[in-house]
Parts: C-alpha cells; sequence; structure tokens
C-alpha cells in the first residue's frame, strides 16, 4: 500500500506480502523447467525487498520485469500510476522511458547501415545538410555517424533550449535553428560527452535517408516487426492518468513530491521522446537475446547486433565504455549491456547480463531515485539462487514464519523469508538484501540458529505462537520482535 506522503508509518506492503507465497502466480512453469537455477525463492525475496523499499523511498509507483533467455520470469508493479485518483501501477502501465529511446535510434541507424544507405565513419554534414554547428577546434576530426552513436562527437549535451526545466520541447526545425548557433564543445573523438543534441541529430538523419519521419519509419520497422504494441515513439497525451502513468518529482525537504505536467520530448523525441511498460521492454530484451543465440536476421542481423554491443568508446581511465548507442560494463565477471532513461517525473533502466542471459527492467514515476541501487539489488539476489535439485522448496512448511517483523525503535522493519530449506532476515530499508541476509537452519520446532560464513552455528532465532498457533514474535538475543500486522498504523 502506497500512502501518500507525510503520512504515519503504516505497515507497508502487507496485501502484496501474502499474495508472494503464490509464487507461480508471478512465474512461468516452463522458465523454471528450463533453467539451471530454480529462482522461486529468489523472485518472492525481490517482492518483499521491493515492495518495502518502495515506501520507505517514498516512490509512487514501480513497475518490473525479468526475463530469463526467452521468457519473463517475473512481472509485478507496486504503487500508483496516479496517486491522486489511486489508480495502481501494474506491468502493463506506460512510462516515459527517456534516454532507453536511445537504443531503438541507434537500432534505426544501424539499419539504414545495413542497407548501405551510411557507413558509421561518413561524415554528419555530408549526409545531412541542416547539420551546420560551429566548429571551434580546428586540430578536430570530422564528427561522424559513429560519434554521435558513442557520444564522442564533441557536440553539446543539449539544443540551446531549457527544457528540462520549463518542460517547453523545441521543434526539429527549431533545434536546427537554433544548431547553426551552438558550437563544439571539445574537438570530436577527444572526450565522452553525453549528449541528447547527437542522438537527436542521428533520428533527423534516420528521417532523411528513410524519407519518411523519423516516427513512422520506428513504428514500421522495428516497433511493429517486435510486436511492441504498447511502446510508442512519443508520450501518449491521451493516455495520462490512464495507461500512462502521472510523473511526480523529486522530494522536497518536507518530504512531499509533487505532481509534474504532461510533456512531450517534440523534436528531441530520438534522444528521450519514447514511453513503454516493463513487459514491452521484456520481449526486447528477449529479442537481443535470441538474435544473438540465433544468428541470422531479426530486424537487424545478429552480427550487427554484436557489433553495436561491443566496445567502440572507452575513456583514458577506462571506467566509462560505450557500443553503438548502448551503455556497456563489466561487473562480476559478467559484461552487461543496457541504458537508463531519466525524464521529468520518470526514472527508467534496462539492464542485460550477456553470459547468463537475464535482464531486468526498472519503471517508476517518480524522479531522484537511483535506480542503480534497485537494479544492483535485484541482480546481487538473483545470483544466490541455485539449482533446482539442490534446493529445498518449503519442505518444512517455513512459509508459516514469513512475514514483516517491527524493528521500528531501530532500523524499521525485519523481513523473514524462506531460503533453499532455511530461513532468512533482512532488515528493511535496505540497499543491498542479498549481502547482508542472515541464514538460519531449523534446530527443531519454532527454533532455529544462524549459519555463520564460515559454517558453524551462532545465535538462536526463536518463534513464539499466539493462542491460535499462529506466529506472533520472535526472539532474537533475547529481544523479541513483533510481527507486524497488516492495515496497523505504528
Amino acid at each position: 500500500m502506497n500512502m501518500p506522503t507525510g503520512s504515519n508509518h503504516l505497515f507497508f506492503g502487507f496485501k502484496f506480502f501474502f499474495s508472494l507465497l503464490l509464487v507461480t502466480s508471478f512465474l512461468t512453469g516452463s522458465a523454471q523447467q528450463n533453467d539451471k537455477n530454480d529462482h522461486r525463492e529468489a523472485l518472492q525475496l525481490v517482492s518483499t525487498w521491493i515492495d518495502a523499499q518502495k515506501d520507505f523511498d517514498k516512490l509512487q509507483g514501480v513497475s518490473v520485469s525479468i526475463v530469463k533467455d526467452q521468457e519473463i520470469i517475473y512481472k509485478r508493479a507496486f504503487g500508483y500510476s496516479d496517486p491522486e485518483n489511486k489508480k495502481a501501477a501494474n506491468t502493463t502501465t506506460i512510462y516515459s522511458i527517456c534516454s532507453i529511446s536511445k537504443l531503438f535510434t541507434s537500432i534505426a541507424i544501424m539499419q539504414l547501415w545495413e542497407k548501405g544507405k551510411l557507413r558509421l565513419d561518413d561524415t554528419v554534414a555530408s549526409l545531412l545538410p541542416s547539420f551546420k554547428i560551429k566548429q571551434l577546434f580546428s586540430e578536430s576530426g570530422p564528427i561522424t555517424v559513429r560519434s554521435l552513436l558513442t557520444h564522442s562527437s564533441g557536440l553539446p549535451r543539449e539544443s540551446d533550449f531549457p527544457y528540462w526545466t520549463d518542460f517547453k520541447f523545441p521543434t526539429e526545425k527549431e533545434v536546427n535553428e537554433k544548431l547553426s548557433k551552438q558550437e563544439t564543445l571539445y574537438p570530436a573523438s577527444g572526450y565522452f560527452q553525453y549528449s541528447n543534441l547527437g542522438m537527436t541529430i542521428l533520428g533527423e538523419l534516420v528521417a532523411k535517408i528513410s524519407g519518411v519521419s523519423f516516427e513512422e519509419y520506428v513504428e514500421n520497422n522495428i516497433l511493429k516487426p517486435l510486436r511492441l504494441k504498447s511502446t510508442h515513439p512519443y508520450m501518449p497525451e491521451k493516455l495520462w492518468g490512464r495507461e500512462l502513468a502521472v510523473g511526480y518529482s523529486s522530494l522536497y525537504r518536507n518530504g512531499e513530491r509533487k505532481k509534474l505536467p504532461y510533456f512531450d520530448a517534440n523534436g528531441i523525441r530520438p534522444a528521450a521522446g519514447f514511453s513503454s511498460t516493463v513487459e514491452d521492454l521484456a520481449l526486447f530484451a528477449a529479442w537481443q537475446f535470441r538474435l544473438l543465440k540465433k544468428g541470422g536476421y531479426e530486424i537487424l542481423k545478429a552480427s550487427t547486433l554484436r557489433e553495436m554491443q561491443r566496445v567502440h568508446w572507452i575513456d583514458p581511465d577506462w571506467k566509462n565504455s560505450w557500443g553503438l548507442g548502448f551503455i556497456i560494463f563489466q561487473a562480476d565477471g559478467n559484461t552487461y549491456v543496457g541504458h537508463d532513461g531519466s525524464c521529468p517525473g520518470y526514472k527508467t533502466a534496462l539492464q542485460m547480463d550477456m553470459k547468463e542471459k537475464i535482464a531486468v527492467i526498472l519503471m517508476t514515476n517518480t524522479q531522484g531515485v537511483v535506480l542503480d541501487k534497485y537494479m544492483d539489488g535485484i541482480f546481487a539476489i538473483l545470483r544466490k539462487a541455485k539449482p533446482a535439485n539442490n534446493t529445498k522448496i518449503d519442505s518444512l512448511n517455513l512459509a508459516q514464519y514469513s512475514g514483516y517483523y517491527d524493528n521500528y525503535a531501530w532500523r524499521g522493519e525485519v523481513a523473514v523469508l524462506p531460503w533453499q530449506g532455511k530461513l532468512i532476515i533482512v532488515d528493511l530499508p535496505n540497499t543491498d538484501p542479498a549481502k547482508t541476509m542472515l541464514l538460519f537452519t531449523p534446530k527443531g520446532k519454532d527454533v532455529f540458529r544462524r549459519v555463520r560464513n564460515d559454517g558453524s552455528e551462532g545465535e538462536e532465532l526463536r518463534f513464539e505462537r499466539n493462542a491460535d498457533n499462529s506466529i506472533s514474535r520472535f526472539w532474537r538475543h533475547s529481544n523479541p520482535y513483533d510481527k507486524l500486522t497488516p492495515g496497523i498504523v505504528y
């Protein structure tokens, strides 16, 4: 339950938590049969954590999907897409995906490249007569299609309008009129400078070469063939407050967020104007896994997508690397590919683990939240999953202990969940539940012992019951933690 900002502490999320226990409601059976790891308990922890964290972080709404190769193994939504009207968010809620739009623009460019309509090292000026920015650096190399795709062109970040503060976005004509009065910021291919202006110009290039509008080209050549029915190269105004979530600001000092007006990115749609759902972007991720695995052609050649997801730019400190439109980085020995987005009232992210073929998609109608915390937390939880034949799923009826327990005098809440034949407890709020979870092994009726990192046993975790045999609290280190009751204000 997402409460209006400024309310008292409420026991967060019970209506979600008890539905978690019916894990099959959001898992596809085929995904579990085909996957070497059993993710059911990991996904239960994902739901428990995000549901609580959403309230502690005062998010209006958040939608999540997780893809394992060709299966959507998880899709869930929390909070409200329109808080004023108490319209619940769901996995078909449309959000601004802002800079994730750049992936679709980049694919459009590479489709034209495959057809021989352009070369990556063509100068932009030779392809687009309207490209007349002043080059300040005599030593600069040419501004090319490749340098726009890798954000190394030396262009300013934005067209010279204050659209990120007044939400009045220029038309394509206005962008080009202003472009002739703008100057390069760096020599081409000298520095990384993220540039919405550069990606906007690539969108104009798509329209110029294809002979149709950018929006029409993307609809017919990418969105429709991939059956992304709820993805649009614009923000559908008639759906705002209905299927399209209403955006909210960052937190003010009084702990409240303000509703932001509807916007459409207009002339900079190729850089930041698309909208989509977590279900559609799950299909988008599955397409990439499929194409790279099977090879051949589907929207693009597999070799082209592979080239897009190869590093084409890396900073001298080796900390910032980009493909052709894609962000690329390594962590824990795996390569991750994707993009995130941040627009007035919305934060979104698509991240793909290319080795494990797992993608996580997050969308919220709330600004000022660091989605990396959620993304990293989900991936870390998933990495703890084990093969199904090595796990014992609730063989001791461990679900009876599940719930949130009161620790508000200190940190907030404690969540208890089944985990591979044992129990885990996780403090909430929490920035890294996978790292901080504590594991307890059963030792008798209602009694567990903590499993230390070296495998030895630590303190006792003992549960107490009510007269009706339901769990009322647990004891740890001689202190009781009462089980929280749905709907009670604390």
